[in-house]
């Protein structure tokens, strides 16, 4: 009898359904607060520190004291390597390696699409491999490349041919280093964004190209104008997005090429470099959260006109 009376207990109606409906009712709340968590965690409260600090004089021994809208005021006023150097070499390597790469990552997509099965994955891994190099590697293989001795490859080939008569020490130039970071960040840019893009070229769907010619479509610009890119918006704008986050997360790499930071005459310094230039060498924290308060806003800027011309309107 106690047997039945425990079995009937354990079979009560309801408690198995009602526990099944609460974890229902709360399993999206409950998944999502772990990454909730982190993202209020490594995100939202780094953000609003860095906006507090900005507005304060901070060394990180001494309490931060308030200064108002001093940093930004130096910034644009009394900082003249930021003026001369930081902003002007941010704003070529912003148009060279966001724009220039989101272009050169779109036409090799569509290039990949053109091409059968086999050959387009083998090229696809081959563009998107070097993505996934660090900034050791990308220093180890450019470095022996532009090698300042008569042993670099550029140096070997360029006084084989005459065209230098003395080797150039080219990561420790002031003239050629900026133009070695694009060309590296370049080579390096092809990641997920590129991916993404490539994905929505193929998934097109096949009959809006023939109906498209049958209305008139004349040739493969007007294709890609008229039917591949309004096709592909949201893997256009997803490409665009890391285009923009890949431009910032990269600009450390004249600093690794060179091997210092301040760059040689700041040729090669960009807004991230100043950044840690007086947060983790000069321990100016307050100003160099201004610094960083100042690219929050224009990686703002750049992602809202992003979105609006790559965003879906919706009337």
């Amino acid at each position: 009898m106690k047997k039945r009376n425990f079995l009937k207990k354990q079979a009560s109606p309801g408690r198995g359904i009602k526990s099944g409906n609460f974890f229902t009712r709360h399993a999206t709340p409950i998944l999502l607060a772990p990454y909730a968590l982190l993202f209020i965690i490594f995100i939202v409260v780094p953000t609003i520190s860095a906006m507090g600090l900005s507005f304060t004089y901070y060394n990180t021994i001494q309490t931060p004291k308030f200064t108002g809208f001093d940093n930004f005021i130096d910034l644009f006023t009394n900082d003249e390597v930021f003026m001369q150097h930081i902003l002007p070499n941010t704003v070529v390597y912003a148009i060279c390696v966001g724009i220039g790469g989101y272009v050169l990552a779109f036409l090799l997509a569509w290039g990949l699409s053109q091409i059968t099965k086999g050959p387009r994955t083998i090229l696809a891994l081959i563009i998107y491999s070097p993505s996934m190099t660090g900034s050791v590697l990308l220093s180890t293989v450019w470095g022996v490349i532009f090698n300042g001795s008569e042993s670099g490859y550029l140096n070997y080939i360029l006084m084989k041919f005459g065209i230098i008569d003395t080797p150039v020490v080219w990561l420790s130039s002031e003239k050629h280093l900026l133009w070695i970071v694009i060309l590296v960040t370049l080579w390096s840019s092809m990641g997920i964004g590129f991916l993404s893009m490539l994905s929505g070229i193929l998934n097109v769907n096949e009959e809006l190209y023939e109906a498209a010619y049958i209305d008139g479509v004349k040739n493969r610009f007007q294709e890609i104008m008229y039917i591949t890119i309004p096709s592909a918006k949201p893997q256009m704008l997803f490409g665009a997005v890391m285009a923009i986050v890949n431009t910032f997360q990269s600009s450390g790499i004249g600093t690794v090429l060179s091997g210092s930071n301040p760059t040689p005459g700041y040729s090669a310094s960009l807004i991230v470099s100043h950044i840690e230039d007086y947060g983790f060498l000069r321990y100016e924290m307050g100003y160099a959260a201004s610094v960083s308060v100042v690219l929050l806003f224009g990686i703002y800027l750049m992602s809202r006109g992003v979105n609006r011309v790559l965003g879906s309107r919706d009337e």
